[in-house]
């Protein structure tokens, strides 16, 4: 028996899990190539992120393709020119930003893989219940290939929605786990930017810098 026979046996949901298996595979190969377009900083921008606001033309020249960790380098650098004193919440934001861009579709993704075997077993009842129907209308008198169209469709569609949901479950881990590679990434990416200038104290106007003289009165 070919592939075909078995899903025309399998009956309407059989239709529906594959159409199922289309949908999740077509976001996990548009997720994949998302990622791999995605390019990281250069090694060498990286060892320059501690001054890189201090020099912040060094961004345009490294050649580097945007990506995530550039965009927010490029958004930070901006923020900073334009006087923005917050400048890890710019970086957080559009770290948020980007989290949401990279996580689209992978709700659907795990929404199709948690309920593929949901719709297995809603099969499996139907074909039972079409079995027990034949056992009915025969009066009792059990005929094996009557019973073999609602025992295909019931065994059928348990296999079919394991089989899917299994394969899908497992690319959502791999998708997940570089969304979390990626959002750490990015995390290290404004730690480093911002460092230096969260380790200097800034002082608005010179009333406001420590007297010599405090740390003396200061046991009095």
């Amino acid at each position: 028996m070919n592939m075909v026979e078995l899903i025309t046996k399998g009956g309407p949901v059989v239709w529906i899990l594959i159409g199922y298996s289309a949908i999740g595979l077509a976001i996990v190969l548009e997720r994949s190539l998302l990622f791999l377009r995605q390019r990281k900083l250069t090694q060498s921008l990286q060892d320059q992120l501690g001054h890189l606001l201090d020099h912040p033309m060094e961004l345009g020249e490294s050649g580097t393709r945007p990506g995530p960790e550039y965009r927010i380098v490029d958004a930070i650098i901006s923020a900073d020119s334009e006087g923005v004193d917050d400048l890890r919440s710019v970086g957080n934001r559009v770290r948020g930003h980007e989290l949401q861009h990279m996580e689209y579709g992978l709700r659907t993704l795990g929404i199709l893989g948690n309920t593929a075997p949901l719709l297995g077993l809603l099969g499996t009842i139907t074909g039972m219940i079409k079995a027990f129907m034949v056992i009915e209308q025969a009066g009792g008198k059990v005929d094996a290939q009557a019973l073999a169209g609602g025992i295909w469709e019931a065994m059928i569609t348990t296999g079919v929605g394991l089989a899917v949901a299994i394969p899908l479950l497992i690319l959502l881990h791999f998708l997940e786990g570089a969304v979390e590679r990626r959002n750490q990434s990015m995390e290290t990416t404004i730690a480093l930017l911002l460092e230096r200038r969260c380790n200097v104290p800034s002082y608005q106007d010179a009333s406001e810098q420590p007297h010599q003289w405090e740390g003396i009165t200061d046991g009095v």
